[in-house]
């Protein structure tokens, strides 16, 4: 028995603020990534570049 799927058709006005969302997400993450980053480098202390790999 097949099954009717009903698509939500978005106005204009919910297309913008879903992108102005998806946005502010994504800078959010981009943020997050760069604050990890930053303190695990502050953690490592500044010898972390004179050890031998």
């Amino acid at each position: 028995m097949p099954q009717i799927v009903e698509m939500v058709q978005l106005n204009q006005e919910q297309k913008k603020r879903q992108r102005n969302r998806s946005i502010a997400i994504a800078v959010v993450l981009g943020l997050l990534v760069v604050l990890f980053y930053a303190v695990t480098i502050v953690k490592m202390g500044p010898g972390v570049m004179d050890r031998p790999l």
